[in-house]
């Protein structure tokens, strides 16, 4: 394919080193060469008329456009193959006029572009002492991230990235310049933000309500650090259990407990933790001084003030602390600005592990998992894979509580945006990373999972519950819809509304979108 005239950002096509580099994302390592991930061109805008130019050239030759803004959608969603174009606006909008704070009646806005990683644009609320929910992963990018809901460790507290969205700044499929918000087309807003990521224009900036630490004093958190072992996991997970069982439980919490298999970059969760480690466990460091990290435990437990009369159960975080190896800062539970601790909770580095992975996110709103065990199933289903030696694959998990009738993720429901499966209680990601020798292993411990786990019998949840930033399975989207969306109103709702924002296919450029309506 030919580049395409006018534009002023940069072009690259097949064939060169500089291609290859830029066309590389998450989903490369598993899915590079199942998935066609190869667009006949990558376009890299400076401006939004380039996004226009890009868009009308799509037309014209009746190709599709995938756009992406950090790469890290799990299944390869970002990208396309040939002839279609991928639109990457990871450099594109970062100019000092892309992103701004403001106040207006004692409330803290953001407008931001979506070219911004998670990590960067942390920093840059935390700088100015404001925060809002986000994710852990740093390379993250934002445009993406608040798409598909932004979930991390504040979901609980005060619900997901997403649900702070006031307005879309958009690209239509026939070059036109938007605002989005749920008065100007309400149908489009929900769409974008849960509906079909990526498949009903370009967003370049969005505007979005942040808060600010100085109404959440007295802020709590403790990220704890354990060495491996079962019976330390199961009395972690029981914990996380009885919290999520109980439909009462305040809003003020948040856990979430992570399960990594050796060789994980801990430096990169807890920067100063080379140096505790070699004065606490020398024996981990080889003759060549060089450490071999172990299977560890993670532990990131919060609690924030809402009203004056809000005083902390610190009897909660001495049974989460109880064993723990290691805690973060001078004291086991810091008192820290809401701002501060959002970034102890971010993963500085851009994946887990450099393997393939086999992915599994569930989810369930299950309130008996107590009652029905689950915390046995699933230490031992985890044991499986991180207990054997030198079995050359590697696990990262993550256990979170969501629910509640007080939790802000619950609350949320009916906000205006599509996020799905509102009602869950527990999310459970188990991703299981390989090496080329091992995919068949770490397959089979996946489909244990699914059989024991998911279904009518299943131990964690009766229904088959995705969420698309954590996609697996089948890249068909309309064949696997009942999976991602509650029902087939909403599903035929959205491909509506696809229908009406994509008319032509230009933002059609692979099978993980919403089916447009005939």
């Amino acid at each position: 394919m030919a580049t395409i005239a006018g534009i002023s950002g940069n072009q690259y096509i097949p064939g060169t080193k500089v291609y290859d580099d830029v066309k590389y994302q998450y989903a490369t390592s598993t899915y590079g060469k199942e998935r066609d991930l190869n667009p006949a061109l990558i376009v890299q805008p400076k401006t939004k008329e380039d996004i226009v130019l890009t868009l009308k050239y799509a037309k014209e030759k009746k190709v599709a456009v995938a756009i992406k803004t950090g790469g890290h959608q799990y299944s390869g969603a970002s990208s396309t193959s040939a002839p279609n174009i991928q639109l990457d606006l990871e450099t594109s909008f970062r100019g000092v006029d892309d992103r701004a704070i403001f106040e207006k009646d004692g409330k803290a806005y953001a407008r931001t572009s979506v070219s911004w990683s998670l990590g960067e644009f942390n920093a840059w609320l935390t700088e100015n002492k404001l925060f809002v929910p986000h994710g852990q992963c740093t390379e993250v990018h934002i445009g993406g991230h608040v798409q598909t809901g932004g979930y991390g460790q504040l979901a609980r507290s005060f619900g997901l990235f997403g649900d702070h969205v006031l307005s879309l700044e958009i690209v239509d499929t026939d070059g036109n310049f938007k605002e989005v918000t749920k008065a100007t087309d309400p149908d489009l807003f929900w769409a974008f933000l849960g509906g079909s990521p990526g498949n009903l224009g370009v967003i370049t900036h969005f505007t979005l309500q942040v808060h600010r630490d100085q109404d959440y004093n007295g802020s709590r958190g403790m990220k704890a650090l354990y060495f491996y072992d079962t019976k330390t996991l199961k009395r972690l997970i029981d914990i996380l259990v009885e919290m999520s069982d109980n439909d009462d439980f305040p809003r003020n919490y948040d856990l979430c407990i992570s399960v990594l298999s050796s060789a994980f970059p801990l430096l990169d969760l807890w920067p100063d933790l080379d140096e505790w480690m070699a004065r606490a466990h020398p024996e981990l460091y080889g003759k060549d001084g060089l450490i071999a990290w172990p299977r560890t435990i993670i532990v990131y437990a919060q609690w924030v003030p809402f009203e004056p009369g809000d005083v902390c159960d610190f009897s909660w975080f001495d049974r989460i602390k109880e064993g723990s190896d290691r805690i973060l800062g001078d004291n086991d539970v810091e008192e820290k600005p809401m701002s501060q601790l959002t970034g102890d909770w971010i993963f500085r580095n851009v994946r887990e592990f450099e393997h393939p992975y086999v992915k599994r996110t569930y989810t369930t709103n299950s309130r008996t998992l107590a009652k029905d065990r689950w915390a046995d199933w699933v230490v031992n289903r985890i044991d499986a894979i991180v207990r054997p030696e030198h079995n050359r694959c590697w696990l990262s998990a993550q256990l979170q509580c969501f629910g509640g009738k007080n939790s802000m993720f619950t609350r949320n429901a009916g906000n205006g945006t599509a996020y799905s499966w509102r009602d869950t209680s527990i999310g459970c990601t188990m991703d299981c990373f390989h090496s080329e020798e091992t995919k068949d292993r770490a397959e089979d411990w996946q489909k244990v999972n699914d059989e024991e786990a998911i279904g009518p019998n299943g131990i964690f949840s009766k229904d088959d519950r995705r969420v698309l930033w954590g996609s697996y399975g089948n890249w068909n989207l309309d064949a696997v819809w009942n999976t991602y969306f509650e029902d087939r109103e909403k599903y035929e709702k959205l491909q509506q509304i696809r229908k009406r924002a994509d008319p032509y296919g230009i933002f059609t450029p692979n099978p993980f979108c919403v089916k447009r309506a005939d």
